[in-house]
């Protein structure tokens, strides 16, 4: 490998070229094909057990997904605004493609069973919104007298009403998820809706997974960028080694897309996993060539870039490989999102290898080797050097502390393993979400 990663640094132009090429290609196909992946049927193999009698039960029962749409008034639902908006909703509702008219349940469209002399009487709670008290009261006490209702579309309290829209596994979309919101929101006022159901969840989940990644990944840079700056000490060095990350993230998500496997929550973590993992690799290589360039200041720059490969390219390698064979035990697990997780993150470190041994030297090659700051230039001896250097020094305390080094090990182990046994699996949807979101106090209110 040396050899041939040598016989690169004849060729700088040409790896360039080809890299970002490619990278082009992978960010043409990733923003073309990429897509979110929300739906919890999704997430397992379709044979698992699970999910065999679950869809053998809703092909049963007729049980689908569903939409709930929740009005309150402070002031009690019976009166002729509030009947007047839930008949309007629930019409709305059923002229909707993607539900069908008799998958719409609510007080208007209710069924009120009475038994009578001759058998039962199925009647409707209203169909012409009721205007005077009279027959505002009949229908209040209509709907207390069935316990089908009271309790269950309508609430204790009679303050709040629900309208449940079932809705087939496949009809669901982000536009569907944005009208649905859009026909809420133009209804509120005095009444407050509140709109949930699991469809609701993974729209919300979908909505906020690109965004959490336009603020999560541009907040770790900003700390990545300041972290690498203090080490290298050459804003060309940092924005070589930003690049780097930056490929091959564009690589892992460009062959996800290119597979058409879909960005699930967990793999949102991947560009922050790979910029963390990434990174480091450059400053090897870096630390390397800086320390070789202050004991040899007359050096050339094709010595230099030669000296680093020689010495980092096994390093760095066998960091890659096993930190990629950890990510890829997790293809042991039967859950999508942690499969892929692995798999692609695993892409991604070997990538961010392959592009640190091939396009630091590169650059190098092409651009010059980075200055080296004053204080060092004089400095020939290393051991005189490694005095001024606070990770030097902090080695050296370890070494001759090395007993009180062993304990503190040994008791974050022990901690460690009281915390295991302290871990549990935490699969609720809603506790991805923040306590105080509204999707959360939603679900909190409707139950």
């Amino acid at each position: 490998m040396p050899k041939l990663l040598n016989r690169f640094l004849k060729y700088p132009w040409f790896i360039l070229i080809v890299v970002i090429v490619f990278t082009i290609g992978f960010f043409l196909v990733m923003k073309s094909n990429s897509r979110m992946e929300t739906d919890l049927n999704k997430y397992m193999p379709q044979k698992h057990p699970a999910f065999v009698y679950s869809n053998m039960a809703e092909k049963w029962f007729n049980i689908k997904d569903a939409i709930i749409i929740a009005v309150e008034n402070d002031k009690g639902i019976y009166n002729y605004q509030t009947l007047k908006k839930i008949k309007d909703i629930t019409k709305k509702l059923q002229k909707m493609k993607e539900i069908e008219k008799n998958d719409v349940t609510s007080l208007y469209t209710a069924d009120n069973i009475i038994g009578t002399e001759e058998g039962l009487d199925v009647r409707a709670f209203y169909k012409r919104v009721p205007r005077n008290s009279d027959k505002l009261n009949d229908l209040r006490q209509k709907v207390h007298s069935n316990k089908m209702v009271f309790g269950r579309i309508v609430s204790n309290d009679e303050k709040s009403t629900l309208i449940i829209a079932k809705i087939n596994d496949d009809v669901f979309s982000h536009d569907f998820y944005k009208k649905i919101l859009e026909l809420a929101k133009s209804y509120e006022g005095p009444e407050k809706l509140y709109v949930a159901g699991q469809p609701i969840v993974e729209g919300t989940l979908a909505y906020l997974m690109p965004n959490d990644m336009k603020r999560m990944v541009p907040a770790v840079l900003l700390v990545i960028v300041i972290v690498l700056f203090l080490l290298l000490r050459s804003i060309k060095s940092t924005i070589v080694t930003l690049f780097i990350v930056l490929f091959s993230t564009i690589w892992t998500f460009g062959l996800m897309a290119l597979l058409n496997i879909p960005i699930y929550s967990v793999t949102t973590m991947i560009p922050v996993m790979l910029i963390a993992i990434g990174v480091a690799y450059g400053i090897h290589l870096y630390s390397n060539l800086n320390l070789y360039m202050r004991d040899h200041p007359f050096a050339s720059k094709y010595e230099a870039v030669k000296d680093m490969i020689h010495n980092m390219w096994k390093p760095v390698l066998m960091a890659a490989i096993t930190t990629a064979v950890g990510f890829i035990s997790l293809l042991t697990s039967q859950v999508y999102p942690i499969k892929y997780f692995g798999l692609f993150t695993a892409f991604g470190v070997v990538t961010a290898m392959f592009f640190s041994l091939t396009i630091i030297p590169a650059e190098l090659m092409l651009f010059g080797l980075p200055k080296l700051r004053r204080k060092n230039r004089g400095l020939r001896n290393s051991s005189d050097s490694n005095k001024d250097n606070f990770a030097f020094s902090f080695a050296m305390k370890i070494v001759k502390y090395k007993y009180v080094t062993m304990i503190f090990a040994v008791v974050v182990i022990i901690v460690s393993i009281y915390g295991i046994s302290r871990v549990w699996v935490n699969s609720s949807f809603l506790d991805k979400f923040e306590k105080n979101s509204p999707i959360v106090l939603t679900d909190q209110f409707i139950n």
